[in-house]
């Protein structure tokens, strides 16, 4: 535990360049116009116009780039010094107004010494964090009052099933951690990494919520979908929005999004999709 920190670091830094120079994040398309944003995220965060973000775990500052270009006045956040600077190169580049700190996710209230509208964390992001109620009191002190957390995240409940047909219970829902992962490539197409070793920490959906409403933050919604980004198993196909299992098979929760609210003003008229309208792509 004592070196989770410094052992995933290293490995976040020698992603970057691969990510970089991926088709996985598309850097140059992104450059040209187009947004990594998920549908759903769009929808259920509603108009950023003239909103504060912060984004944090941002990596190499895509979906940060593309709130900003949305309307938000945004600041991002990783703990690879690797990645931010790669971030503000992209916004220079863009011409973007962005903010970009290095710091460790647990340290962001001092590093950024701001208050949000919106907290912002993406996918692929909480694995990371071996604390998660300390990571929810940040984000309920980065909040201003009425402001809201918003979390796209791979459903836990995704990680017990077996790689190949997603259908058996393969690992151990309640084992948090840590697991130690050493892989020679990261998720993306690239060359092999010089530094393979991760710590990694799984987090229950209810440990979640509960570490959320601990920090003060009122739920406004959590929606599941039947979609995730990648092929998890070997039987989900590409279809519109993501990987999701065949048609006809029974259908699993496979990502999730929440907001959570900071005080007690309420958010914009319509800005708040219905549950029973929540996209499933």
């Amino acid at each position: 535990m004592d070196d989770y920190l410094e052992l995933n670091r290293a490995n976040w830094n020698a992603r970057v360049p691969v990510h970089v120079g991926s088709a996985f994040y598309d850097v140059e398309g992104f450059k040209a116009g187009r947004s990594p944003l998920r549908r759903f995220e769009l929808d259920e965060v509603g108009d950023v116009s003239g909103r504060r973000l912060a984004h944090l775990q941002c990596h190499i500052g895509l979906d940060t780039l593309s709130w900003a270009r949305l309307g938000a006045e945004v600041t991002g956040l990783d703990f690879s010094e690797a990645a931010v600077e790669q971030a503000r190169a992209l916004a220079a580049e863009c011409g973007i107004p962005a903010r970009f700190v290095t710091a460790d996710v647990y340290d962001a209230v001092e590093a950024l010494g701001e208050t949000y509208d919106i907290v912002y964390t993406g996918v692929g992001a909480l694995v990371w964090l071996p604390d998660i109620a300390r990571w929810a009191e940040t984000v309920a002190a980065l909040l201003r009052p009425g402001g809201f957390l918003y979390l796209a995240e791979f459903h836990p409940f995704s990680d017990v099933l077996d790689d190949e047909s997603g259908t058996t219970v393969t690992h151990d829902y309640f084992e948090r951690g840590p697991h130690v992962w050493d892989e020679p490539h990261t998720y993306t197409d690239g060359a092999a990494l010089t530094h393979t070793r991760t710590m990694q920490f799984r987090h229950g959906l209810g440990e979640i919520v509960t570490a959320l409403a601990a920090a003060g933050l009122r739920m406004e919604f959590l929606h599941e979908h039947d979609h995730t980004l990648f092929r998890r198993y070997g039987t989900l196909v590409a279809g519109d929005g993501g990987y999701r299992l065949p048609y006809g098979a029974p259908r699993l929760p496979l990502m999730f999004s929440l907001r959570a609210s900071a005080g007690s003003a309420p958010p914009p008229a319509g800005d708040l999709p219905p549950a029973s309208s929540a996209p499933t792509a």
